[in-house]
């Protein structure tokens, strides 16, 4: 007959006095990366332009016209400086099956390639919207009389962003001798 495991050997939640005793970890946000601060403050920008639109709506019943295409380009800003998070973290979506089957000098090439294509990629997204820019010139937005290249010039810095991170991804990859795409379990917070 096997015995049943002692419920009370795990750890101890509840005190001798009957009462939950729980200490939270201290927060440290001194490593918290700028465009993660810069998108936090797009985000609860939106938040409140949604609830602002929530409220004259629905409580005085004469929604604000403006809060529906502010609140889009504020989604916008935010997705644009957030990806800059993903990209220093280096977790957007990758393929890695195939680096699995490789020969290790093959994987380490194609990582090395990924990683030049991708801030390739970042730099001409950012001249492109540049460029684009220049072509929109004084084109204002639909309903706020503002110009359209304030949230273009927001995309445009997510991008610059975005390629800054991954030069800095790249040197972290060579310091290291390996990519993510070569050995998938490893962290860039191996560093």
């Amino acid at each position: 007959m096997t015995s049943l495991p002692d419920i009370d050997s795990g750890p101890k939640v509840m005190g001798d006095d009957g009462q939950f005793h729980a200490t939270d970890e201290e927060v440290d946000l001194s490593q918290t990366p700028v465009e993660a601060w810069v998108s936090l403050l797009f985000f609860w920008t939106l938040g409140l332009t949604v609830f602002y639109q929530f409220f004259t709506r629905y409580v005085l019943n004469d929604s604000a016209a403006w809060t529906e295409e502010i609140a889009r380009y504020l989604l916008i800003a935010t997705v644009f400086t957030g990806a800059a998070i993903g990209v220093a973290k280096n977790n957007h979506i990758q393929v890695d099956f195939f680096y699995r089957f490789m020969p290790r000098a093959l994987s380490r090439i194609m990582g090395l390639l990924v990683d030049v294509l991708r801030i390739g990629f970042f730099a001409t997204a950012t001249l492109l919207t540049w460029q684009m820019m220049d072509k929109l010139g004084s084109y204002k937005m639909t309903i706020v009389d503002l110009p359209m290249n304030i949230v273009y010039a927001v995309v445009m810095a997510g991008f610059a962003a975005m390629a800054v991170r991954a030069v800095w991804v790249m040197r972290i990859h060579l310091l290291r001798g390996y990519t993510v795409l070569e050995r998938p379990g490893s962290e860039m917070n191996e560093r």
